[in-house]
């Protein structure tokens, strides 16, 4: 019988992958402040609410956003009241304080600041004009807005977004100022808004004590919660706000999801397939499968081949790969993997049969024998294809190698390629 062989693969990654978003940020202009290490406390002691850019001249993505920073400061100077757009040179020598204190990780990095300093939070905001000012006007404005009808639900809820709602009998007590404070906390995350009528909201059925109902885009489409113990309500929402199952694709409105999903602490199980040939033959399966091992501490993304494969070539990280894989194999091989009979990926070569060139060919599994236990003196290069500066080693090596092609005591290696798998 034919078989036919899918071109899917499971990966589980059991390490933290940051995916890192890009900030940007703008060069001179009229209406963006320029701070330094002299100015920028009395400056931001003044304010109630400031956005700082720490930036480098020599940033591209920095000098990409330039127009558009100096756009929304325009816009935002006529306020009501003003929204002030500052920046930093954080490549200055003088500044490299700043940098630290604010802990500036790389180029550029936008924060707000509130309060005359005391509260500091990540702009994570769109890069463009329009993006930056509807963002800012949001931020600058109370942290939760109330509800008082169907239409202000409406203007405030995207169907495409989570949005975190407080219901509640009165706006006083414990559980409201505990939802206040909440909202202040994740502002910069999560669109925060309160009412007293759960039917008001779009997807309202009706609650007789304090509730926060999450809604969002996925899954069960809103769930609700009533421990209202702000540290009990944020771990609700961040948990609550990931898939079951990310989809990891070309759409933009996947995207924050599977930041969400590499920002997990989580074993990560990850699925690639081709969408547009075999998406409906696995997707089910594979959302079972997360169903059931949700309490294993294991968070699942699908991926379509052509907008993710770069994600399991990341090397960051222990990985557990199945090749090929079909529906029916999903479950079996997860359970294998839990029960520790999968062995780990090696992205090594594999030990070559023949190895007779001066400079030695050295990999993962041939190391311990070569190096450490060889009683020798090893020189090892570790090196990468596409490296300029190893290609102009390249012969220089060999010629090292020669000249000690005859001193049973010294080897002259270099690592082998790299090796990912193949998906066809």
């Amino acid at each position: 019988m034919e078989t036919r062989v899918l071109s899917a693969i499971l990966v589980i990654y059991l390490a933290l992958i940051a995916l890192l978003n890009v900030s940007v940020v703008a060069e001179e202009g009229d209406k963006v402040l320029t701070l330094d290490h002299s100015n920028f406390s009395e400056v931001v002691s003044k304010h109630d609410f400031i956005v700082v850019e720490f930036y480098a001249p020599w940033c591209g993505h920095c000098k990409a956003l330039a127009p558009e920073y100096e756009k929304a400061a325009l816009v935002l100077s006529s306020h009501d009241p003003p929204i002030s757009l500052a920046k930093v040179d954080a490549n200055e020598e003088a500044n490299r304080g700043l940098a630290t204190e604010f802990q500036i990780q790389g180029f550029p990095t936008i924060k707000i600041i509130r309060n005359g300093g005391k509260n500091i939070q990540e702009y994570k905001g769109p890069r463009e004009a329009d993006g930056i000012v509807d963002y800012l006007k949001k931020q600058a404005g109370p942290a939760s807005a109330e509800i008082k009808s169907t239409e202000d639900a409406g203007s405030l809820i995207n169907e495409k977004n989570i949005f975190v709602v407080g219901v509640f009998p009165k706006f006083s007590g414990e559980e409201f100022e505990n939802f206040t404070a909440l909202a202040e906390k994740l502002r910069s995350d999560y669109n925060f808004g309160h009412t007293l009528d759960a039917e008001l909201l779009p997807r309202g059925e009706s609650v007789q004590k304090p509730t926060l109902r999450l809604l969002k885009p996925f899954d069960e489409l809103f769930i609700d919660f009533q421990d209202f113990q702000v540290a009990a309500m944020e771990k609700f929402i961040e948990e609550a706000s990931i898939p079951v199952v990310t989809i990891f694709d070309n759409d933009p409105s996947n995207h924050p999801y599977v930041n969400k999903f590499f920002d997990s602490p989580n074993a990560k199980a990850m699925l690639f397939v081709n969408f547009s040939k075999e998406l409906d033959s696995f997707q089910s399966t594979y959302k079972d499968v997360a169903k059931q091992s949700k309490a294993k501490g294991i968070s699942f993304l699908l991926g379509d081949l052509e907008a993710s494969e770069g994600a399991f070539q990341k090397p960051d990280g222990q990985k557990f790969l199945k090749a090929n894989i079909e529906p029916s194999q999903i479950a079996p091989w997860l359970k294998d993997y839990l029960d520790g009979l999968v062995k780990p990926f090696i992205r090594s070569e594999p030990v070559p049969e023949v190895n007779d060139e001066p400079v030695k060919v050295v990999v993962t599994d041939s190391l311990q024998d070569m190096v450490f236990n060889s009683g020798k003196n090893v020189l090892l290069e570790f090196y990468a294809p596409w490296c300029g500066h190893c290609k102009q080693l390249a012969p220089i090596l060999d010629e090292v190698a020669i000249s000690f092609a005859n001193d049973p005591d010294i080897i002259i290696a270099k690592t082998g390629k790299i090796q990912f798998p193949s998906v066809s």
